[in-house]
């Protein structure tokens, strides 16, 4: 266990109050301390709803710590079952109160005796998962629960619905600009002329998840959130799965043949071959962008992209394979699914990074020294340092990630929002010397060696003038430079003299 000032990926927790939230009439209690009670305010402030489920926290103090949390709990589930009539309550420890080590089972087995609604433990391990793990986790058990449940009960439909139809698995609150993806794959389907049979969790109701086994197939569109859940309905109803994320041309294309593959194999004869090519040529522009001259000038442009396992490796492919651009560094926080991203990403990268520690990362981007970065919300603050451009395509994400406006990252409409994202997050043409001429330039100072080093050096006033007369789009580069060659030999302080005997060393 180590301390960290920033988390790439949250908590368990934060992945089983997301995946409960998302669901309709579903209600989470925390069983918390004060502190770890924090959901309600990052919903409330990221996501651009106008109302929402909000979390309870059944919270453990001294009283709880020296009598136990037994009867707070049990009364806790048993007053909001009274209160709002939820489906389902779900219970959730976190790191802190899973210290206790109390029977949690028992405290839901106890309250379900007198709840309306059902009761369920979210059966995740605090300790060894992570927030997107957990979420994947506690989709599969709600999913899960209420399939057999319907079993039992006799009330499982298992027949095919008549037209092609498909689930769509891992839309969830807080996702990054899920909604607008979400709009984007059921204008795809409706194109594809398939039915959209569920979209869960976001804005489901546990009821309707007796109705999943009727879809043909599954679409799992991130990686991190919904196979789990695939997988088990694979198994235990045969449902095949899509889970490749359609973006980019290259990947939307692809993923739609996959689709026509498992239709086709159920009987459908169906051929997308003809929409492919039309959306391709005239209502995608990312095909026709990266033949311009506009995204010629990107060519060979160097670049580092760095995020969750799905954003990371699409934006990786698409840099590469369809716009030219050099990706000189790949890299996720996603550790448990390293392998994956290895694979996916290893032929259009130079250098693959799986890691969860931002210094690391920052460190890395200052070395490499590429034209922008591609990441999250960290890595927009590391190329804010370094004065290197950074467009976002990952949580964990800023409000100003969660648009008002429509901008899908998947489907044709987000080749498009895609290739407008890499070309405006380049530094074009004149811009550093426009910027050099009219003034503003407010991070030129703060370029360090790396980010996780201090930058204890003093540059006097001589040397800074100097420094300062170096055009812009070197100047982070000689600055680097010529700190490095005065840590290699013990200096504090870098005057005009060292200046010019770094200048000289690099031959410069």
């Amino acid at each position: 266990m180590k301390l960290a000032y920033w988390m790439y990926a949250g908590p368990a927790h934060i992945g089983t109050l997301r995946i409960a939230s998302s669901f309709k009439n579903v209600h989470a209690i925390m069983h918390a301390p004060l502190g770890d009670d924090y959901f309600n305010v990052m919903r409330s402030m990221l996501e651009r709803e106008r109302d929402f489920t909000p979390v309870t926290a059944s919270v453990v103090d001294r009283n709880v710590l020296a009598r136990g949390s037994q009867e707070k709990v049990v009364d806790n589930i048993t007053r909001k079952d009274r209160e709002e009539s939820p489906d389902l309550i779900v219970l959730t420890p976190t790191c802190t109160s899973s210290i206790l080590q109390e029977d949690l089972q028992n405290f839901v087995d106890r309250a379900q005796l007198d709840a309306r609604g059902d009761v369920l433990l979210a059966d995740v391990n605090h300790y060894r998962v992570n927030e997107l793990q957990a979420g994947d986790r506690t989709l599969q058990q709600i999913v899960q629960f209420y399939l057999e449940k319907a079993r039992k009960k006799g009330d499982l439909p298992t027949e095919k619905t008549a037209k092609p139809s498909v689930n769509i698995i891992g839309i969830s609150t807080l996702g990054f600009h899920n909604q607008h993806d979400c709009t984007e794959l059921k204008r795809l389907m409706s194109d594809l002329g398939i039915e959209v049979n569920e979209v869960i969790p976001e804005g489901a109701s546990v009821h309707n998840l007796k109705n999943l086994p009727q879809a043909w197939f599954n679409l799992v569109p991130y990686r991190e959130l919904g196979l789990m859940t695939a997988q088990y309905l694979e198994q235990e109803f045969g449902m095949p799965c899509v889970d490749i994320t359609p973006m980019g041309v290259v990947e939307t294309a692809r993923c739609i043949r996959k689709i026509q593959q498992l239709l086709n194999a159920q009987g459908a004869g169906v051929d997308y071959e003809e929409y492919i090519d039309h959306q391709t040529r005239h209502v995608s522009q990312a095909a026709w962008f990266s033949r311009s001259i506009d995204c010629q000038n990107l060519t060979g442009k160097k670049a580092v992209v760095f995020g969750d396992n799905t954003h990371a490796a699409a934006m990786t492919k698409i840099l590469a394979r369809e716009m030219g651009i050099h990706v000189v560094l790949a890299g996720t926080y996603c550790k448990y699914d390293a392998d994956w991203f290895k694979a996916q990403v290893s032929e259009y990268c130079d250098e693959v990074l799986i890691s969860d520690d931002n210094g690391a990362i920052g460190d890395a981007i200052a070395r490499l020294e590429p034209a922008a970065i591609f990441g999250t919300q960290m890595e927009r603050h590391i190329g804010k340092r370094l004065n290197i451009p950074c467009g976002v395509i990952a949580a964990p994400i800023h409000i100003q990630n969660f648009p008002i406006g429509y901008r899908p990252f998947l489907g044709y409409e987000g080749t498009n929002q895609v290739a407008d994202l890499v070309y405006n997050s380049f530094t074009l043409g004149m811009e550093d010397h426009l910027l050099e001429i009219f003034g503003g330039h407010d991070t030129k100072e703060v370029i360090t060696k790396g980010m996780s080093a201090d930058s204890d050096l003093n540059w006097t006033k001589e040397a800074q003038a100097t420094l300062n007369q170096v055009p812009g789009f070197v100047r982070g580069k000689v600055k680097r430079n010529t700190e490095k060659f005065a840590r290699e030999r013990g200096l504090s302080e870098i005057s005009l003299e060292v200046f010019y005997a770094a200048k000289e060393a690099v031959g410069a």
